[in-house]
């Protein structure tokens, strides 16, 4: 992977990570069009952390709040979020450790399978434009526990994370701004546990991961910088309630992966 890729792919992973049409299916189609074989899943982790570092710096202010009020050490409204957080990630978690190398084939299956997610992420989206739920002050445990069952769903390609995370948020009754800010408060512990394992396991090398380092940062600097402007755009996108246009464009994008896949 040539510089110019990554930085390409770092600017598409940056956008689409918090716009809800799924990085990694998006991913998967740039690589395809660059002829890069199969997924360097090396690119994938530096990327998703630059994505994490563009969320802490966007909703620093929400989570200096929410660290402030855990470290009273009583059962406030920031520990019981914290916790609500904690919760969301055990269908996550449960995934990653009994079902990672299935997860790995999946994503090497092709353009077919992100086709047909992005359509599964359109009707979730347009669900829930179209559902009018009760709207509820406060997300409850169980709807954090919901949600990080959409973000569990969400790591096969081109199911998108926060256009799950989000439209289940939605039909589950939460305010727009509150549920966009826990989807993405919620997705940092995860991406930094991951990258953190792969440091451990010494697959931060050139020579294990097959990309040079200065793509690695070309790719990172991209996808911050880019994801930094995402999340804003995001976060007013959601409180607009504009969420079927990226239902549309799921749609098209879909169908298009799905051509490719079966005709070329």
């Amino acid at each position: 992977m040539s510089w110019l890729e990554a930085l390409i792919l770092g600017i598409v992973q940056g956008l689409t990570e918090f716009l809800p049409v799924s990085s990694s299916g998006h991913l998967q189609i740039g690589q395809t069009l660059f002829g890069i074989e199969g997924e360097n899943l090396m690119f994938v982790v530096v990327v998703h952390a630059a994505t994490v570092c563009s969320t802490i710096f966007v909703l620093w202010r929400e989570i200096a709040k929410l660290f402030n009020g855990l470290f009273r050490f009583r059962w406030n409204e920031e520990t019981q979020y914290i916790v609500k957080i904690i919760v969301s990630m055990i269908p996550v978690a449960i995934v990653g450790v009994f079902l990672k190398r299935q997860i790995e084939d999946i994503f090497g299956s092709g353009l077919l399978i992100v086709g047909i997610c992005l359509l599964v992420t359109a009707a979730l989206l347009a669900f829930a434009y179209y559902a009018k739920p009760r709207q509820k002050e406060k997300i409850s445990f169980a709807d954090a526990l919901f949600i990080g069952v959409a973000q569990a769903c969400a790591v096969l390609p081109g199911l998108s994370r926060s256009g799950s995370t989000i439209a289940t948020g939605l039909l589950l009754g939460n305010k727009k701004e509150t549920i966009a800010k826990f989807s993405f408060l919620m997705v940092l512990i995860p991406v930094m546990g991951e990258a953190m394992l792969d440091l451990l396991k010494g697959n931060f090398s050139e020579a294990t991961s097959g990309i040079s380092t200065i793509s690695l940062i070309v790719g990172f600097i991209a996808a911050f910088i880019t994801g930094s402007l995402a999340c804003k755009l995001m976060i007013s996108i959601v409180k607009k309630g504009k969420l079927i246009y990226f239902a549309i464009y799921c749609i098209a994008v879909g169908l298009l992966a799905m051509g490719y896949a079966l005709f070329w």
